[in-house]
């Protein structure tokens, strides 16, 4: 992979960069992209790197629960809070 470079009018070059992943994975990324409305898969990767530069806070493991999560309500696999507050014995108060 080349780095970008600046041009001689301050502007970055394109790199290309490849890499592989499991058709299932590609498979979750292109059903995210569209769901969110990215105009393509290359743009919803830099928006997502990009994201990631900027919030490093945002570790591995909060991404895996938040997809987790994401995958949970697609699949009707949620509860509701009067369920919720009857498992842990909770109140609303």
């Amino acid at each position: 992979m080349s780095e970008a470079a600046t041009n001689d009018d301050g502007e970055d070059d394109i790199a290309t960069v490849n890499f592989k992943v499991t058709e299932s994975f590609l498979e979750q990324i292109d059903d995210t992209w569209q769901g969110r409305g990215f105009n393509s898969r290359s743009e919803f990767i830099r928006y997502t790197l990009r994201d990631a530069i900027e919030f490093p806070t945002f570790d591995r493991d909060e991404l895996v629960a938040l997809l987790k999560a994401e995958e949970d309500i697609r699949e009707g696999r949620t509860t509701s809070a009067e369920e919720a507050r009857e498992r842990f014995g909770t109140s609303d108060e």
